[in-house]
């Protein structure tokens, strides 16, 4: 079977067993700051196991793809060497919501495994919890599997938790005996699941969540019991194309016999395997990770992202390609899996413009670090020894593996600290270490009243009377919202029946406003999703006289003219989105926005500057269609459906199976935009009024930002901007003609002016001052130079500025070539509200080692400051002037400063 069979089996195997078949979230978590990635199939989820959500079904299956970089589920060192690790993977996964149970997932776990999939009874066992027989005794009783095949295993191997306190329970995997054990490991006689030989390999985990652990390690029964699945594509797809790892299966060798095309080398050929692995499954990792919004950073996941590609290029000068070529393998991808996940197709361009751009970076970085390794080796004696914290640094920040920097020491006679070396990694580990363990949900809500909460109406009611559900204290007193005197008012969070309020969501800013009712007054200064549940910020003015004795019913009330300052942005997103697409080409897609009553910024996919021809064309497509006065409505419809009539999706935005779809335009057949969305948005077009773009900026390889106003908040930019051409027009007196002509000209003559004031003060320099006569005292030199050298050093206060003292000490070199003599030059001034120091020194001197940079640097340290430079000339300064301007005056001290230097 193909890896494309295989996961179409598993999922039309469940949908049979009515299960809702359901997409696979993006790989770059929306609403999750646990996660840098989505880790595991159970993490979309979440909220239904910690009991903050619920879904319309019961069951459910899907093929979720993950990445793990970090922790006791992966290191990235492992992925290449080892034949079964991977930054990328899918996980196969079947669900139950509080419907089926032990019984039902064991006997269809091995039905797929052994009737569908054909493995061999006799080869498979199964692993159970030490303490659960019920699932010990099902094993016997739902199939046939030879009985000596189950085994019990403790806590660490067969009992999940999904953090410290929340959700757990028993599991119980399937693993296939291999035969024989993995590369250079060793099979005891006794060797079974569970062990490192590498001969039983783990295919499915049955996650049976019944228990709530408490903070104090408590177990308690759950009130509904689930199922959580997960079976590994590759490991399967290995198994069953009978294969000895998973980079032989049809997931990988499309990717690796490409790599060994452009590099010449054949994989495996000379026992060469990892850098075609690593390859392969790296260039996998990033292109999901971008095409779902993540790009290479500093930090978080974007750190991350960099680190994993740096190790694919570094691995392809091991193959001997040195030029860009990650961005080659993204079609053969697309090739092996875009059939399934369409995002890849979508956003191919942009994969591969942000992996070429990346690359090309990074190969100025290892030239960088080539530079670095030579000036840490400059000052180390023989046999020293290279610190771990620049071994590190050499990793991190260049790219340099551990061994090459090793090898490099070797050659010039250093050692590595490699201890050093390992704590700084670990300390790395640290910073990339998404969570990995969850946080149950704040049970700390006091619950108010009874019923269905959350339920947003807000579309089209901006005041509603509803119910307070939930309610809690986060800040402050209760008292303090009564009493005048306290300027900080206490700070509360409630869930209502239903809301008028906007959650802030795909990009789109909470509404704000009020919650009132007898004796409470709640201004909502945020409200934000958490699972189902719509969660008020607000700050009391007037709280109930009784802790926790609420008003019922209350109204909330939804701040109308910041919603109506909000509205025109939004829609202004999707009628920016679609004049971009026509005017810059099909791979425009939105890749983020925030959305605001006084500006919005709207992120896309592009690869070079938008140039200020192509902005002025987008503006006015914008603002004709505004002018058309274009309906705008909703329509809720299925993704599948949505996709095919041509509607939009966010970049890496999760969807569920059910979509709101905004279409603008008088009909289906002549539609201006239609895209999947759940904000706010105008009525019609013509209700943005205008439509402005602010600016136009990189945000990182591959995408743009511009920033933008519509609407009153447009109208406000342009008579600011009317105010100030009227005032710039009286300045220049331009009445009657244009103002920008004028200001052109007196520009124009002002930049004459300073030319001919530079060319006074350089002419009065050259008349009025004798550095060499005037300043100039012999220094001890040594014998062998010949004519001896002089020192020229003292305060020019003549010089106003930087570039008066700059030029005096040019004239200072001048000075001393004329004189045919080798010298020294320090002069100092006032220069704003700091003491600046200039030194040269003649290319004589620069030849027997003199420094400029070194001779300054020591002045201005003595003067509180600091500074350095070039050989022959650098500069220096102090912010305490009086006593840098002593110092330079103190001839003898500067003398003994320079002459230690000669």
């Amino acid at each position: 079977m193909t890896s494309a069979e295989i996961r179409r089996a598993f999922i039309d195997f469940f949908r049979e067993k009515e299960h809702r078949v359901v997409r696979s979230a993006p790989v770059v978590p929306q609403d999750d700051p646990t996660l840098l990635f989505t880790n595991a199939g159970m993490n979309q989820f979440k909220d239904v196991f910690l009991g903050t959500g619920t879904r319309d079904y019961s069951r459910a299956v899907d093929s979720q793809k993950c990445i793990r970089v970090s922790g006791k589920h992966n290191d990235l060192e492992e992925v290449g060497p080892s034949p079964n690790h991977h930054t990328f993977f899918e996980m196969l996964g079947n669900w139950s919501f509080g419907d089926y149970y032990k019984a039902e997932a064991i006997r269809w776990a091995w039905e797929l495994m052994t009737e569908v999939y054909g493995l061999p009874k006799d080869k498979l066992h199964a692993t159970v919890f030490t303490e659960d027989d019920e699932a010990h005794q099902l094993w016997q009783s739902e199939t046939d599997i030879e009985p000596a095949h189950i085994s019990r295993h403790g806590h660490k191997d067969n009992f999940w938790e999904m953090g410290e306190v929340g959700p757990c329970g028993p599991c119980t995997e399937i693993h296939i005996d291999l035969g024989k054990p993995a590369p250079g490991k060793v099979s005891p006689p006794d060797d079974g699941p569970n062990t490192d030989s590498g001969r039983f390999v783990e295919l499915w985990n049955l996650v049976f969540i019944q228990y709530h652990r408490d903070a104090k390690g408590n177990l308690h029964d759950l009130p509904a019991k689930h199922v959580d699945t997960g079976a590994g594509l590759e490991r399967i797809t290995r198994v069953l194309q009978g294969v000895d790892s998973n980079y032989d299966t049809d997931l990988f060798q499309p990717l690796i016999q490409t790599v060994g095309e452009i590099s010449g080398v054949p994989y495996g050929e000379g026992g060469i395997l990892t850098p075609h692995r690593v390859i392969a499954d790296h260039v996998r990792a990033l292109s999901f990770a971008i095409a779902d919004g993540a790009l290479p950073g500093n930090e978080g996941r974007g750190y991350v992202l960099r680190r994993i590609l740096r190790r694919a290029a570094r691995f392809s000068r091991e193959l001997g390609i040195t030029d860009p070529f990650l961005a080659d393998l993204v079609p053969v991808l697309v090739d092996v899996m875009g059939g399934h996940f369409d995002e890849l197709k979508q956003r191919m361009a942009h994969i591969q413009t942000v992996l070429k751009a990346e690359e090309e970076s990074f190969a100025r970085t290892l030239d960088r670090g080539l530079e670095h390794f030579a000036l840490i080796t400059e000052t180390l004696p023989e046999g020293g020894t290279i610190s771990g914290e620049e071994a590190f640094k050499l990793y991190d920040t260049f790219g340099f593996p551990l061994d090459l920097t090793e090898l490099m020491a070797r050659e010039r006679g250093y050692v590595v600290d490699n201890a050093g070396f390992q704590r700084a990694m670990e300390q790395a580990r640290e910073k990339s270490r998404g969570g990995a363990k969850f946080q149950a949900a704040d049970t700390t809500f006091d619950t108010v009243t009874q019923g269905d909460h959350s339920e947003f109406v807000g579309y089209k009611e901006l005041t509603v009377r509803t119910s307070i559900r939930k309610a809690r204290l986060i800040e402050g007193e209760w008292s303090d919202a009564n009493d005048p005197d306290v300027h900080i008012k206490p700070e509360l969070e409630v869930v209502l029946a239903m809301t008028p309020f906007y959650a802030e969501s795909g990009g789109q800013l909470a509404d704000t406003g009020m919650i009132h009712g007898k004796q409470l007054h709640l201004d909502v200064i945020d409200v934000q999703h958490d699972g189902d549940l719509r969660i008020h910020r607000c700050r009391a003015v007037r709280l109930p006289d009784k802790q926790g004795q609420w008003p019922d019913p209350i109204e909330a009330q939804v701040d109308t003219l910041r919603r109506r300052n909000i509205l025109p942005h939004h829609t202004a997103t999707h009628l920016l989105q679609a004049a971009l697409r026509q005017i810059l080409g099909d791979h425009v897609t939105q890749a983020g926005s925030r959305v605001g009553p006084d500006y919005m910024t709207f992120d896309f996919t592009h690869f070079e500057r938008v140039t200020e021809e192509q902005r002025r064309e987008a503006e006015a497509m914008v603002n004709a269609w505004i002018r058309e006065n274009h309906p705008v409505s909703e329509e809720f419809t299925t993704i599948e459906e949505a996709k095919q009539r041509g509607a939009m999706a966010l970049f890496g935005e999760k969807y569920g199976d059910v979509v709101r779809m905004i279409k603008i335009g008088e009909d289906e057949r002549h539609l201006v935009s239609a895209e999947l969305c759940g904000g706010t948005h105008a009525d019609r077009t013509g209700d943005l009024m205008m439509f402005r773009i602010e600016g136009e900026a990189a945000v990182s390889a591959g995408v743009r930002r511009m920033t933008c106003t519509a609407g009153e908040a447009a109208w406000a930019k342009s008579m600011e901007e009317r105010e100030s051409l009227s005032r710039i027009t009286e300045l220049v007196g331009s009445r009657g003609s244009d103002p920008a002509d004028k200001v052109e000209k007196l520009i124009g003559r002002t930049r004459e002016m300073e030319k001919e004031i530079e060319r006074l003060k350089k002419a009065a320099l050259q008349g009025a001052v004798r550095f060499v006569e005037d300043w100039g005292e012999e220094l001890d030199a040594p014998d062998d130079l010949e004519g001896g050298a002089l020192l020229v050093s003292g305060v020019y206060e003549a010089a106003g500025d930087r570039d008066a003292l700059q030029a005096a000490g040019d004239k200072i070199i001048d000075d001393l070539k004329k004189a045919k003599r080798e010298g020294v030059g320090i002069v100092g001034a006032a220069v704003n509200d700091s003491f600046m120091m200039v030194c040269v020194v003649t290319p004589g001197l620069v030849k027997r080692g003199m420094k400029a940079g070194a001779i300054v640097g020591e002045l201005a340290k003595k003067a509180g400051g600091g500074g350095g430079g070039k050989p022959n000339f650098a500069t220096a300064g102090s912010r305490q002037i009086d006593r840098a301007d002593a110092l330079l005056r103190n001839r003898p001290e500067v003398r003994k400063v320079v002459q230690s230097h000669l």
